[in-house]
């Protein structure tokens, strides 16, 4: 662990970029649009997943920009950034890190987990064994490594990937630990246009070598607090609890999204709300989010799945189906304003 990653801020003060007046969402945004053309959709989801607390699930085919998204969302904010490849050989220690003796004593050595940022490449690729140990890092911000407990740097977010098409090699990530990520992405291919686009940009250079924080930990944290202060109506929050509970009578699924799902997606709402300058969520929030918030914990039965049924038609099928309320309290004037 390198002083680097613990205060990633002492090496790229906040907003030092020229258009310091942009808001926050604006300066992360067209960063990270230097690097990814054309993904200000899923860049977005996943900023506000970052401001919701969360972690992220990136699944999606090779070369479609998955690395380069967390890497650029972890430069962008000034955060340190570590990425880990998942093998099948992988151990625990080697992710959270071991203990080893020296001059007498036991010393911690901490593992790449210690960072602002963790790269989990292909996750489903090791052993149930070593995906668990990433459960009490992401539920409880710490490892414990031979009964003592060691706090993870804050802000920590781990962005995971994996292939959803190769299975060979692959073991299956267990409900608890997809449960565990507020948001499952995916990037998609680009456009012909996009592509076009990008292929002129990394002629010369990839942009990422170059690119620069815009923002810091602080600043983060800070943009954290101020979504937990964004306002949920009644209504809407009854609108949440109808969605997860319509998950769960679904007669397609075995298993829906329970309470950890509400609060879930009661949580990104209230990030994109703050991303466009509100401080109360609209239905609107709610149905950007429920896909990447619901779909990846459902469990669809058997013959459902043999049908060619996934938990995304669910997600959109309950979203059809349960009304919106048709009056929620909304300020006349938002008094959060823009992150700045």
């Amino acid at each position: 662990m390198t002083q680097s990653d613990l205060t990633p801020h002492a090496q790229h003060p906040a907003s030092p970029h020229p258009s310091a007046r942009a808001t926050f969402q604006e300066r992360v945004l067209r960063n990270v649009s230097t690097v990814l053309v054309g993904k200000e959709g899923v860049t977005r989801l996943a900023l506000a997943g970052i401001l919701a607390g969360g972690h992220i699930l990136l699944e999606d085919a090779p070369g479609t920009g998955k690395t380069m998204l967390a890497r650029a969302l972890a430069v962008s904010l000034g955060l340190g950034f570590k990425r880990v490849q998942f093998t099948p050989d992988l151990l625990p220690s080697d992710v959270t890190g071991v203990s080893v003796y020296q001059d007498g004593r036991f010393v911690f050595v901490p593992g790449p987990i210690f960072t602002g940022v963790l790269l989990a490449d292909e996750i489903n690729r090791a052993t149930p064994k070593t995906q668990s140990a990433l459960l009490e890092a992401m539920g409880e911000g710490q490892v414990s490594e031979s009964g003592v407990t060691h706090t993870l740097p804050q802000p920590f977010v781990v962005v995971a990937t994996q292939n959803p098409i190769e299975f060979e090699g692959t073991y299956r990530l267990p409900e608890a630990q997809l449960d565990r990520f507020l948001l499952r992405l995916s990037v998609g291919y680009p456009s012909q246009d996009d592509e076009a686009q990008m292929l002129a940009r990394l002629q010369e250079r990839h942009p990422i070598g170059t690119l620069q924080a815009v923002a810091g930990p602080q600043d983060l944290l800070q943009a954290r607090a101020r979504v937990r202060g964004v306002r949920v109506a009644p209504e809407l929050r009854s609108y949440i609890a109808g969605l997860t509970a319509r998950t769960r009578q679904h007669p397609q699924v075995a298993l829906g999204g329970g309470p950890r799902a509400s609060l879930a997606l009661q949580a990104v709402a209230q990030a994109l709300a703050l991303l466009d300058g509100r401080d109360f969520v609209t239905p609107d929030d709610l149905k950007l989010a429920a896909p990447a918030v619901l779909a990846h914990r459902l469990s669809l039965h058997t013959e459902a799945r043999l049908t060619g049924v996934r938990p995304e038609d669910v997600v959109a099928q309950v979203l059809m189906d349960l009304p919106v309320p048709v009056e929620s309290p909304v300020p006349a004037a938002p008094a959060g304003g823009p992150l700045p």
